[in-house]
């Protein structure tokens, strides 16, 4: 009995060795000293609960790396949000500053997790270390990464590399089959102009009211709003709405023209959904008996051609698996095919997003350590656990597969280069001037008038322009300055108030 014992002992050791030398090596790293070392990872936002952080990012290399300890510190707290009474206004911290405080100091932290817009302007203050000498001298390999996640990081960097992304969103043109099947008109394909999406929208579009058939929606949310839809039409062209110091509107122009023309006829026609329209025809319906996909354009049927996220898939194949349960719904044959570009972009259009990239502060007191995490996480080994996500894909090609065993057109997520990254002098703007904010949303009020045929895009452009540059006006007189629904300007008072 002692000898089967310890045979038992000898393989569960055996087994336990070779499971955890087959994730270490998720790494890839050469071996590592005993000493121990705490690794502090710096994330944009965050709390008291980092658990969802940990499970997603750190507990499999503290698993594989014991002498390793890692601390979790968020740039912002957001638990500021969660506890405020709503009596004083909260300051929105400035991303920017926020995190280059908890990468300087006494303290540093040594790997630096965050999206791409605050990454660049880390790189472009020197805050951050190049990874180009360490991916050579480790023979560190990203032949087989999406080209788009790779281009979109290099341009960070103006053709360096300082971060890596394990994942990506994306997102694709999403089509009903069946629809262009009934009206005999062929589907779209991948490499389509917008102009050439509009046309084939037009002549699938078809019926009245409840049931008016849409030839393109900008997302599948009944109250979709084409004023603010149209963003995903202008990003690749780079549109601004006023200067890089926002002190002069830049809307009255021939490109700005063509946009509101284009997109208001799509409206005026019904190519595009009315989202007011349908939530009130939608109020009616949900009383009479109460839908699950009732609220989605696409798959009530009710829009020909939408553009969503990758993770909409797991949404598709949810509600088709589920049809025989749902009333009055059949099974929708859909597939993706790229985004629409623009002639003069041509192949730029991927709204490909980089929620989480790793990369390593130039001031880390662990360097080494920082590298090895950077490289654990972005491992093809690694990969290959994370492609089980439903929500997000890896940024490694030869994980990319259609889920569960679908036969759809996975590469159009990831075949169109990505929209370059706006000025980063922007977002800090915002931050400064949020009546901002207001200046960009005042232009609905003179869409909608071009939408009712009150005006047209060329009066109403310049009306916003002279409007905007009154409140742009404003805000230079008093960075503080808020705005009213009618325009009407405000400074806000430490109590609230208005004056």
């Amino acid at each position: 009995m002692k000898n089967s014992k310890l045979r038992k002992a000898v393989v569960t050791g055996l087994a336990l060795t070779l499971l955890l030398s087959v994730v270490s090596g998720c790494s890839g790293s050469k071996a590592k000293d005993n000493e121990q070392k705490v690794l502090r990872i710096g994330m944009l936002y965050g709390g008291p609960d980092d658990s969802y952080i940990r499970q997603q990012y750190t507990d499999a290399y503290e698993l594989t790396h014991p002498n390793v300890e890692i601390e979790i510190v968020p740039a912002i707290d957001q638990s500021m949000y969660r506890y405020n009474n709503g009596s004083e206004p909260i300051q929105q911290p400035d991303n920017l500053e926020s995190m280059k405080k908890i990468m300087t100091g006494s303290n540093p932290v040594d790997v630096v997790v965050a999206d791409t817009g605050t990454l660049k302007q880390l790189i472009q203050e020197n805050m951050l270390k190049e990874l180009d000498p360490l991916m050579q001298e480790d023979k560190f390999d990203t032949s087989d990464y999406v080209p788009t996640v790779i281009e979109g990081l290099k341009d960070l960097g103006e053709g360096k590399l300082y971060a890596l992304a394990p994942t990506f969103n994306s997102s694709a043109l999403f089509f009903n089959k069946k629809i262009f099947q009934d009206a005999g008109v062929e589907p779209p394909h991948d490499g389509m102009t917008w102009d050439e999406v509009f046309s084939l929208a037009r002549r699938v579009s078809k019926g009245e009211g409840k049931n008016r058939i849409y030839g393109f929606s900008f997302n599948n949310y009944m109250g979709s709003d084409p004023y603010w839809d149209m963003q995903n039409y202008t990003s690749a062209l780079q549109l601004r709405y006023f200067d890089d110091k926002a002190e002069k509107m830049t809307v009255n122009t021939p490109q700005w023209e063509k946009v509101w023309s284009t997109i208001s006829k799509l409206s005026i026609d019904k190519i595009l959904p009315d989202g007011n329209q349908l939530m009130q025809e939608q109020q009616g319906a949900m009383a009479e008996s109460y839908n699950p996909i009732s609220q989605d354009l696409f798959l009530s049927g009710r829009t020909a051609m939408t553009i969503s996220f990758n993770s909409y898939v797991n949404e598709l194949t949810d509600a088709n698996n589920n049809a025989s349960k749902i009333k009055n719904f059949k099974a929708v044959d859909w597939d993706v095919v790229t985004l629409p570009t623009h002639p003069e972009k041509p192949g730029i259009g991927g709204s490909i997003y980089l929620n989480n990239a790793f990369a390593i502060n130039a001031s880390a007191p662990n360097a080494d350590s920082a590298w090895d995490f950077v490289k654990f996480q972005n491992s093809e080994d690694w990969a290959k656990i994370k492609s089980r996500s439903s929500y997000e894909m890896v940024a490694r090609k030869s994980y990319i597969k259609p889920k569960d065993g679908k036969d759809y057109n996975i590469q159009a997520f990831y075949s169109l280069k990505p929209v370059p990254p706006a000025s980063t002098s922007d977002d800090k703007l915002f931050v400064q001037k949020q009546g901002l904010y207001s200046v960009t949303q005042f232009g609905q009020k003179y869409f909608k008038e071009v939408v009712d045929n009150k005006k047209t895009p060329a009066e109403a452009l310049k009306e916003y322009e002279q409007k905007g540059n009154e409140m742009l006006q404003a805000i230079k007189n008093n960075p503080k300055t808020m705005f009213q629904e009618d325009g009407t300007p405000y400074v806000p008072q430490d109590n609230g108030g208005k004056k």
